[in-house]
């Protein structure tokens, strides 16, 4: 992982253990952030594109991987 601030819709800085949440095809995505990733080889090796993604395993226990910026921190969970 790099050291860049990867933030939130609302530009709050995202860390690992934060709750977020998006919405997605009349649902939601939510979890807790296990991994920021910022570089293209740590990207390589979890098979996401696009860097920067934060993963996370959300509700169904499927880990997914999101753009900061389409996410929100809910500190309630």
């Amino acid at each position: 992982m790099g050291g860049n601030k990867v933030t939130d819709k609302h530009g709050n800085i995202i860390k690992p253990g934060n709750y977020v949440s998006t919405k997605i095809r009349g649902g939601t995505h939510e979890g807790h952030v296990e991994e920021i990733i910022t570089d293209k080889e740590r990207a390589e090796e979890v098979d996401v594109k696009n860097p920067p993604k934060v993963r996370f395993e959300n509700k169904d226990g499927k880990m997914v991987a999101h753009n900061p910026g389409t996410l929100e921190i809910n500190d309630a969970q």
